[in-house]
């Protein structure tokens, strides 16, 4: 069902940062780094695949997102809502179920057998798709996402995601540039300031916390082992 409400950009925002937070998906460290999958330091990092075990949080994340997009992209904008593997793939799900569309989800390569498929349901020549994800860094996996499901003949110029993080100046201009836009319920600075509103770690955590998003290229080179 889709929702009847649609509660302000800056509170959905601040209200996906607190439901983040209290489920614990989000982590600081300053004294021991995460290492990220580029194998760069970062001080922070977030695990949105943590929603799904939790029912009410979910499903008003879900609101959220459908409320988003609706709002930002138009209620008779999409035929399709496709889920990137493997984390988009239950928030697409989610999403589809509120918009009464059909779901389909995009493999990170073929298969390798079968009918070496990166796209698994029904997608159509000419359909426009709504791209759903966890999360998105610097946008790149978005793009292959997006590239796969062109190749079908599919219209897609739209993405959702949970969460941004909104440090890397390039991202929106890459997204952009390649004909996609981004929809995002909350970012790092979301979450930063909610977390400073709850204390939930300490000061100097937080103070390194936002040092890194300032300028996180700078604090991985100077963090970089």
């Amino acid at each position: 069902m889709i929702p009847s409400t649609f509660p302000p950009k800056e509170d959905i925002a601040r209200l996906t940062a607190r439901m983040l937070l209290e489920i614990g998906a989000v982590h600081f460290n300053a004294e021991t780094p995460f290492t990220l999958a580029s194998g760069l330091p970062s001080p922070t990092y977030i695990d949105c695949r943590k929603l799904i075990s939790y029912p009410r949080i979910r499903s008003t994340l879900m609101d959220f997102l459908t409320i988003t997009v609706l709002r930002d992209a138009g209620f008779e904008a999409f035929d399709n809502i496709a889920g990137g593997e493997t984390a988009g793939i239950p928030f697409a799900a989610l999403v589809a179920e509120r918009l009464a569309l059909p779901m389909t989800y995009v493999r990170k390569r073929p298969k390798g057998y079968g009918r070496n498929a990166r796209i698994e349901g029904v997608m159509q020549e000419g359909q426009h798709v709504l791209l759903v994800e966890d999360l998105t860094t610097d946008g790149a996996s978005k793009l292959s996402f997006v590239d796969a499901i062109r190749e079908t003949g599919a219209i897609c110029a739209h993405t959702a995601v949970i969460f941004f993080y909104d440090i890397f100046p390039e991202t929106r201009a890459n997204l952009r540039d390649h004909g996609v836009t981004l929809h995002a319920l909350c970012t790092w600075w979301d979450v930063l300031a909610e977390a400073r509103a709850q204390a939930s770690f300490d000061t100097p955590t937080l103070a390194t916390v936002e040092a890194f998003l300032t300028d996180p290229r700078k604090w991985q080179a100077e963090n970089k082992k």
